[in-house]
C-alpha cells in the first residue's frame, strides 16, 4: 500500500560516519516534503530508535549540513537493538511515534538491523561506507571523500618523503576490504599495495616491500621515495611490520630510513566531494519515493559494472535490489566467493608488479 500525505516516516544513519550521509538526509526530507510526507528523524541510529529520540527535522539546518561531514542526526552502535529486549523497544518507539516507514543510511550491520524491522514497518537503505565493502551498488556514499583525503595525504608524505630518501608504511582504513587501498594507491602512484584480499603470509609481505624499495632505490632509477600503502585489514601491524622491513633491508639499504604514518579517522572527516554529495542526493531520492510508492525491505544502490539489475524508473544510475539479497551477497564479497570478489582479487594481483616499476 503506498503512503498517504501527512504518513511518517523516519530517517536514521547509523554505524561509521561518512562523507556525504548528510547530503542523503537533505535530500531525503526534501522529497518527503515535496510527496507531502511527515519526515522526522531518529537520533543516534539504532540507540536514539530505543530511547525514543524522534524529532522534527530543521530543512535550514540539514542545507548547511549537506556542506559538512559526520551526520547531523548523529551515530552509534548499539549491543542492545539486536537482543530480544531492543527489539521490542524498537517496536514500541515506532508504534508510539506512528512511524509508517523508516530509511536507514548505513553499512551492512545497519542494513541488516533495518530487515529486523520489516514486519512492524517499511524499511528501505542507503548504502554508506567509506570502506565499499556492499554488493549490489558499485559505490556506497563516502568513498569518493576519503579516497580523495588519502590522495591529498599521500601527496604530502611524497614530498617530505622525497626530499629525506624515505620510504613510508600509510595505513588507510576499509576494515576488511581493501578497496581503498587499492585505489589510492594507484591515483597516488604508490609503489606498493597490501590488502587482506591477497592473504599473504608475514614473510610474503616484508619481501614485497622490500623488493619494492630495491628497485626504487637502485643506483640507476633517480628515485628518492618509496610509498607503501598498506589496509588496515592486513594482519600485520604497522610498527612490527616497520620493524621486520627494517631487518631485511639492513644490510642492502643502510641509507634508507622508513617511517608510519595512520591516517586512522582524519579518512572519515571533512566536508563530502562533490560526487559523494550527488550521490547521497540521488540514492536517497529513489528510496524515498520507493518507500512513498509502497516498497520495502529493499536498499538503493549505484548502478555500475557488475550491477545487472535494471535501472530504477525515477534515476537510471540507480537500482533497487531486496534487502535479503544484499545482504547475501556481502557476505559472499567479504569471504570471497562472489564474482566481483574474485574480480577485486584478480586485479590486485595484476597491480601489484606494474606499481613496482
Amino acid at each position: 500500500m503506498v503512503l498517504k500525505k501527512g504518513d511518517r516516516v523516519g530517517l536514521l544513519t547509523s554505524g561509521g560516519d561518512a562523507p556525504g550521509m548528510n547530503a542523503a538526509l537533505r535530500a531525503a526530507a526534501r522529497v518527503g516534503a515535496e510527496l507531502g510526507l511527515d519526515v522526522v528523524g531518529v537520533e543516534e541510529g539504532y540507540v536514539g530508535l530505543l530511547e525514543d529520540r524522534v524529532r522534527a527535522l530543521d530543512m535550514r539546518a540539514l542545507d548547511e549540513a549537506a556542506r559538512r561531514g559526520g551526520t547531523i542526526l548523529g551515530s552509534a552502535r548499539s549491543k542492545v537493538f539486536p537482543t530480544p529486549e531492543g527489539q521490542r523497544r524498537a517496536r514500541e518507539t515506532i508504534a508510539r511515534r506512528n512511524i509508517r516507514a523508516l530509511l536507514v543510511i548505513g553499512g551492512n550491520g545497519s542494513l541488516t538491523g533495518a530487515r529486523t524491522l520489516r514486519d512492524v514497518v517499511r524499511v528501505g537503505g542507503v548504502p554508506a561506507s567509506i570502506d565499499n565493502d556492499l554488493a549490489c551498488s558499485s559505490m556506497a556514499i563516502g568513498v569518493d571523500t576519503a579516497m580523495n583525503t588519502i590522495v591529498e595525504a599521500i601527496d604530502r608524505i611524497c614530498d617530505t618523503a622525497t626530499a629525506h630518501r624515505r620510504t613510508f608504511l600509510v595505513e588507510v582504513m576499509g576494515r576488511d576490504c581493501g578497496y581503498l587501498a587499492m585505489t589510492s594507491a594507484v591515483a597516488a602512484g604508490a609503489d606498493c599495495v597490501l590488502v587482506p584480499e591477497a592473504h599473504k603470509s608475514e614473510d610474503a609481505i616484508v619481501d614485497q616491500i622490500a623488493r619494492a624499495m630495491e628497485v626504487a632505490y637502485a643506483n640507476d632509477s633517480g628515485k628518492r621515495r618509496v610509498i607503501v600503502v598498506l589496509a588496515e585489514g592486513v594482519k600485520m601491524e604497522s610498527a612490527r611490520l616497520k620493524s621486520a622491513v627494517d631487518a631485511r633491508i639492513a644490510s642492502s639499504l643502510r641509507d634508507v630510513d622508513t617511517r608510519v604514518t595512520v591516517l586512522g579517522h582524519v579518512v572519515r572527516g571533512g566536508a563530502p566531494s562533490a560526487f559523494d554529495r550527488l550521490l547521497g542526493a540521488r540514492l536517497a531520492h529513489v528510496a524515498m519515493r520507493a518507500l512513498a510508492e509502497g516498497e520495502s525491505d529493499f536498499m538503493a544502490g549505484w548502478s555500475g559494472p557488475g550491477i545487472e539489475r535494471a535501472p530504477s524508473r525515477h534515476d537510471p544510475y540507480v537500482v533497487v535490489s531486496p534487502l535479503e539479497e544484499v545482504l547475501a551477497e556481502t557476505a559472499k564479497l567479504m569471504e570471497g566467493e562472489s564474482e566481483l570478489a574474485r574480480w577485486r582479487r584478480k586485479i590486485f594481483e595484476e597491480v601489484e608488479p606494474i606499481l613496482a616499476r
